[in-house]
């Protein structure tokens, strides 16, 4: 089977973006935003999807981190697609409730090449120390959107932010660890009846 690997750079008048991933890799990450906490989140997302992930950013922080958080989104949903190509062998389908301390939240995928994006939610707290919590839903949106990626987030429970946010994360990279694995019994077809996904 071809590496499942892809690079994607963009640069906008807000950001310049370089990402690198490979599907099959081991969860190791090179990041650099200029965000800490989204730093932070990132290479929890690559840790526990297993997927390599080197990504380094310049963005007009100066103004905000919307701009950087919401365009590295993109960037990773672009490699992704990418790497997956046709999604030919895909197991396809995840979902996984993931619990972190007081804090427990669902994540569900269909790598369908359909960009959608359920989001259920809430945050008690505008930040997390300097970091907009509202962002957090705009980088999955973007994920989704430019992934081809069907998602759903659905928070049960928690009390604190930081912990709300993480479990997206890992929840997140846990359903896309699942999903892009090459199923053994169907490794040479498109999972989908209609031969193709999309």
């Amino acid at each position: 089977m071809a590496e499942r690997r892809a690079e994607i750079s963009r640069k906008t008048n807000e950001t310049d973006v370089f990402v690198r991933v490979n599907i099959d890799g081991t969860g190791k990450s090179q990041i650099s935003t200029g965000v800490g906490f989204f730093d932070h989140m990132l290479e929890q997302l690559s840790r526990h999807s297993l997927i390599d992930m080197d990504i380094n950013v310049k963005g007009d922080l100066h103004i905000d981190d919307h701009h950087t958080v919401e365009d590295t989104g993109i960037a990773i949903g672009q490699a992704i697609s990418k790497a997956l190509g046709d999604r030919r062998g895909i197991t396809r389908y995840a979902s996984l409730d993931l619990a972190m301390d007081e804090t427990m939240t669902k994540a569900a995928v269909d790598i369908s090449g359909r960009p959608f994006l359920v989001w259920n939610v809430m945050f008690s707290a505008p930040k997390i120390g300097t970091f907009d919590t509202e962002l957090v839903r705009e980088f999955f949106q973007a994920l989704a959107q430019n992934g081809g990626i069907t998602l759903h987030v659905l928070n049960h429970y928690g009390a604190n932010n930081h912990h709300i946010a993480e479990t997206c994360f890992k929840a997140v990279a846990r359903v896309l660890r699942t999903a892009t694995e090459i199923d053994p019994r169907q490794a040479d077809r498109v999972p989908s009846t209609k031969g193709m996904l999309a």
